[in-house]
């Protein structure tokens, strides 16, 4: 869990580590990037969805280098489609994405020489992914509305938030997009198309608000589509705003937010995001974003506190 003090606040002034390149195929560009992570020692893990690649760039390094697929579409276990999203399970020092086209799950090994993936789920329209300490994965489902918990390696899996259709009511989601599950297995959920992100704690029948759901909006009480999540250790949400072109700060039990980064309205300025997808924190509390509009990872640093 990522402590970040209560009062933080980050440079409003981006640094682009990884991309910016504009929308291609080359090591140092993404084509509709989806999840990402920012690992402990400075390496962005990226789910380089149009690319159909799985790409690890070195903060500072001018280029990527291809970690899983990068052999075409297809559903071969080298190849990797339409990946939604992508963690780190440093324990046995692979990557598991979720690729959305071939409707499975997939772990790839980061040592030297893997050609291929093993699949750990199939026959699941997934968009984001966790992992809990238990080693539990979580996955998303698109098309059924809900989230499901894995023992890793098992194929059942426990329905933990949804499943009621898509709809508006507490117990349902709009297109649940990203995921974040804290240590004592309550689950958040970025509820995209509902402009809300709900929390559910384990074997909780219905979700609470924990930010926005007042409507789709600009207001420090409104989200426009809500897209990459996190939450930190005291049970803070940090969510992208997609249409507002920033990020918001929610502390628990807030009734509205703050723009931590971005709106500025949408742009390429170092000020400014553009339809920003997803988010990630390293361990110090630097904050990264993917700015899909402008195909680049930012780096915002925290800053000093005393």
């Amino acid at each position: 869990a990522h402590n970040i003090p209560v009062n933080a606040t980050w440079s409003r002034i981006g640094v682009t580590v990884a991309g910016g390149n504009g929308y291609g195929g080359a090591l140092n560009q993404f084509y509709y990037l989806r999840g990402f992570l920012a690992d402990d020692d400075q390496t962005l893990i990226v789910a380089d969805w149009n690319n159909n690649r799985i790409v690890e760039w070195q903060v500072g390094a001018s280029e990527g280098k291809v970690i899983a697929g990068g052999n075409g579409q297809g559903s071969r276990l080298d190849q990797v489609v339409f990946a939604t999203d992508v963690l780190l399970d440093s324990i046995t020092n692979s990557v598991i994405i979720c690729e959305d086209r071939n409707r499975r799950v997939v772990r790839w090994s980061r040592n030297p020489g893997t050609m291929q993936g093993e699949i750990l789920l199939d026959d699941i329209f997934c968009e984001g992914l966790a992992i809990d300490e238990e080693r539990n994965l979580y996955v998303t489902d698109i098309l059924e509305s809900e989230v499901r918990r894995y023992a890793l390696g098992s194929k059942n899996g426990t329905l933990v938030a949804g499943g009621h259709r898509r709809g508006i009511g507490k117990n349902q989601f709009n297109n649940p997009a990203s995921l974040f599950v804290d240590r004592q297995q309550t689950v958040y959920v970025s509820d995209k198309e509902n402009h809300r992100v709900m929390k559910w704690e384990k074997g909780a029948t219905e979700g609470v608000v924990v930010a926005g759901n007042n409507g789709d909006g600009n207001t420090l009480k409104q989200l426009s589509y809500a897209g990459g999540l996190f939450v930190d250790s005291i049970g803070t949400v940090y969510v992208t705003d997609i249409r507002n072109h920033r990020v918001m700060r929610w502390p628990k039990g807030a009734q509205q937010g703050t723009v931590i980064v971005g709106g500025n309205g949408e742009g390429d300025a170092a000020d400014q995001l553009a339809r920003p997808a997803s988010i990630s924190f390293d361990k110090r509390g630097n904050l990264f974003v993917f700015d899909s509009g402008n195909q680049r990872i930012q780096r915002f640093s925290i800053e000093d506190t005393n």
